[in-house]
């Protein structure tokens, strides 16, 4: 097969990581890592010679059969967003085929589908599209170039007056054509292409765009509602037994003391019981008890008698974390700084009003549809791991660490994901696949239940903030101190080069703990400082759950820039727009921010419609999801409150500027659920830890939002052709404090900590 060429485009937030293909990254030796990929240099179409036969291979990401058939190898995660048919739409544009022909599958681990950008096979961040926009087109228009010159050559014509369209080649002054099996079957398309040539390729102008921007029927969901497409859950292996998990009541530092199968062993079909060994540290205190059917497991898993000892993090509480939290803000040393811009202190000293707030916000659990599961089979020296997973470098590690083998030893067989949301950037459900496969000597399949998974969620790190806001005479902002205490999702990775150099070179912090942080207005002073809560970061394994970052840290940007408008007597639309100035590094980003607020009012009557008492408009705008790969979302929500505090949300108006659009109705849909998954978190989503555990274990104590609960929802999607951003995180970061604003306005009531509950209502109206 064909490598890839790593085409360069924007980085991420964070300083610039080289993950390029030729060298991964090498993991953490405490968590028991190797993540050491390296793969050969090439050319795009210099391996052809071992590619299917017959077949053409312009690019490692898609394949042209004798039958004309496209097939697309997506190296991204698809959970329902649809990026497998985006990538094949936008290689589509470029090579000119005909969108019946296209077809999508699931790419492996094999290094050579690394990310041209981030080099690695990761699906998250809402990066997708907007990183792989021009490697896709350009993989595509190196196909057409190379299918052009060949059907020239067949034809006698010259290459320059064909044209491309439909998958078919076609010379207008000699009426002479080929369509694109023709050429295929010629054998005569085998042009490669240097980095250095790829980059040279013109691309298409929107104006002329054919399939770009329009909303082509998605390849995938025909076989997703006949059946044929299959999730990990769906695998069958010959021999394959299953497993079942038991967890310990501690989330996570319980090591299992001893465990008694002997009434398990009375169980119809069992086959044995292991206690995992995780040197990766993904897990501790998990036992699996193995059967030949699913059921049977279960069964043999509730017979087991199992003693543990809790433990560190035994009599752990979420008030616990949080009072950690507190004391960590409250020490002038702590943590590092994200932002160091101006003199703070100063300002302060001068400043006419000063305020400050805290903002909170509590653990909260992904609970996709499908739950977690994994198939691993050891054939020969080779493990094949069957699974859904948005890391498949990072689990492809994490599953060799389990097994005790070189990562190179390890196969991904990726699935179809029934929800991810960044739950399946994790591969816990691969250590006890893989540690039964190895004991037992047979395929295994682990599936979790609803409850193994919530309470072992790579959850949403409970966080604390802390903002002080200093207004000069005029009520303009002029200071900004903005203190992040959390766990650090991606610091418990154990990669290094994902953590981001703080700003006064003293340490590396985690940049998807605290981005939005570095928002688009400006404050000519300002400081954001991102303080590690170990206590959390030990006790709750936290993960990125959709929105990362910029779920919490706009929830308190956008509420206390409220907070001041209103303390100055300013509209707070208004307030925002004028501090949306584009001044020096906020040139080009404020400017769209504003627009899409602008969007929002309009489209949403706010300031011109007529409330009745009770109700309010809110509103509230961000760059989710980091300053360089933004989306620049606004929201207007409207609510209605009564006097028990009770909070019914009327209508959530959402504007988004995506820049290039590739498939309008996909948008509109991402920022739909986008904002319904927003309003969830902010209403009606919380988890507790009590004595280190989770105690919500179901979705009777765990309520995310409800049918009967959704609002109307309208969006405005800005499509003004720059370049494509990301849809599927960022509607979820304005929600929460456009409804906090809302509620204000609608009852006085100013509400700091999610989720907001009709008690915490009702007690800061009496306030």
């Amino acid at each position: 097969m064909n490598t890839h060429v790593k085409i360069s485009t924007d980085t991420r937030t964070p300083a610039p990581v080289d993950l390029s293909r030729r060298s991964f990254l090498v993991g953490s030796a405490a968590a028991g890592l190797a993540l050491g990929y390296s793969a050969v240099p090439g050319l795009v179409g210099a391996d052809s010679a071992l590619a299917a036969p017959g077949h053409f291979d312009p690019s490692v990401w898609y394949s042209i059969g004798p039958d004309g058939l496209v097939t697309v190898s997506c190296g991204k995660a698809d959970m329902g967003q649809h990026i497998a048919s985006t990538m094949a739409q936008i290689i589509a544009e470029e090579l000119g085929s005909n969108w019946k022909d296209m077809r999508v599958q699931l790419a492996s681990n094999d290094p050579k589908f690394n990310d041209p950008v981030l080099g690695a096979q990761l699906t998250g961040g809402s990066w997708s599209t907007t990183m792989n926009y021009d490697a896709m087109s350009r993989a595509g228009a190196a196909g057409r170039i190379a299918l052009t010159e060949a059907a020239a050559v067949s034809m006698g014509v010259p290459a320059g007056e064909l044209v491309v369209r439909d998958s078919v080649i076609s010379h207008p002054k000699s009426k002479k054509s080929m369509t694109f099996a023709e050429v295929v079957k010629s054998g005569k398309a085998t042009k490669t292409f240097t980095p250095d040539e790829l980059k040279a390729i013109k691309l298409k102008t929107p104006d002329q765009y054919t399939m770009i921007g329009v909303s082509v029927p998605q390849l995938d969901i025909p076989s997703k509602t006949n059946g044929t497409a299959k999730y990990g859950i769906d695998v069958m292996l010959p021999g394959m037994t299953y497993g079942a998990i038991i967890t310990p009541p501690v989330r996570y530092g319980a090591t299992v003391k001893s465990v008694d199968d002997s009434a398990a062993k009375k169980v119809p079909g069992f086959i044995k019981t292991v206690t995992l060994d995780d040197k990766t540290a993904t897990t501790t205190g998990w036992v699996v008890a193995v059967a030949d059917t699913y059921p049977k497991a279960r069964k043999a898993a509730d017979a087991l008698k199992i003693q543990y000892d809790g433990g560190p993090n035994a009599k752990l509480s979420s008030d616990s974390l949080l009072t950690e939290a507190r004391r960590l803000q409250a020490l002038g040393d702590s943590g590092l700084f994200f932002v160091k811009d101006g003199d703070t202190a100063a300002a302060f000293a001068t400043a006419a009003k000063v305020m400050e707030a805290e903002y909170t916000t509590s653990i909260n659990i992904h609970c996709p549809l499908e739950p977690m599961n994994a198939t691993a089979q050891l054939q020969g020296e080779i493990w094949h791991i069957y699974s859904g997973n948005q890391f498949a470098t990072r689990s492809g590690a994490l599953a060799a660490g389990a097994a005790g083998v070189d990562p190179k030893y390890v196969v991904m067989h990726q699935m179809w994901l029934g929800g991810g949301f960044g739950r399946r950037l994790d591969a816990d459900m691969m250590v006890p696949a893989v540690q039964a496969a190895k004991a037992v000597g047979k395929p295994v399949k682990v599936i979790y239940t609803r409850e193994n998974d919530m309470t072992m969620d790579f959850s949403r790190p409970l966080t604390m903030q802390k903002v002080k806001a200093g207004l000069d005479a005029d009520g303009k902002l002029i200071a900004l101190n903005h203190d992040v205490v959390s766990a650090w999702p991606t610091k418990r990775w154990g990669i290094p080069d994902f953590l981001t150099p703080s700003v006064d070179k003293k340490g590396g912090l985690d940049g998807f703990a605290v981005n939005g942080a570095d928002f688009f207005y400006s404050v000519p002073n300002h400081n954001v400082r991102a303080i590690l809560n170990e206590m959390a970061h030990n006790a709750t394994p936290s993960g990125q759950l959709r929105s990362v970052a910029p779920g919490w840290t706009f929830w308190a940007v956008e509420s206390m820039v409220d907070e001041l408008a209103h303390a100055v007597g300013k509209d707070p639309a208004q307030y925002r727009i004028d501090m949306l100035d584009g001044k020096g590094k906020n040139d080009g980003g404020a400017q769209r921010l504003r627009n899409t607020l602008l969007a929002a009012m309009g489209m949403s009557g706010y300031g011109t419609k007529a409330l009745t008492k009770g109700e309010g408009m809110g509103v509230a705008c961000v760059s989710s999801q980091e300053r360089a790969t933004a989306s620049w979302t606004a929201c207007v929500a409207h609510v209605a409150v009564d006097s028990s505090g009770e909070v019914k949300v009327k209508k959530l108006t959402v504007a988004t500027d995506v820049g290039t659009q590739v498939h309008p109705d996909n948008i509109r849909a991402q920022v739909e659920g986008a904002a319904l998954w927003g309003l969830s978190l902010a209403l009606y989503e919380k988890a507790t830890l009590k004595d280190g555990g989770i105690e919500q274990t179901n979705f009777d104590t765990y309520t995310p939002l409800r049918m009967s609960q959704v609002p109307e929802v309208a969006i405005s999607v800005i499509a003004n052709g720059e370049k494509a951003t990301g849809v599927g995180e960022p509607a979820v970061t304005v929600i929460a404090p456009a409804l906090g604003n809302a509620i204000f306005n609608a009852c006085g009531a100013r509400i700091r900590a999610l989720p907001i509950t009709a008690e915490a209502v009702k007690a800061a109206m009496k306030a």
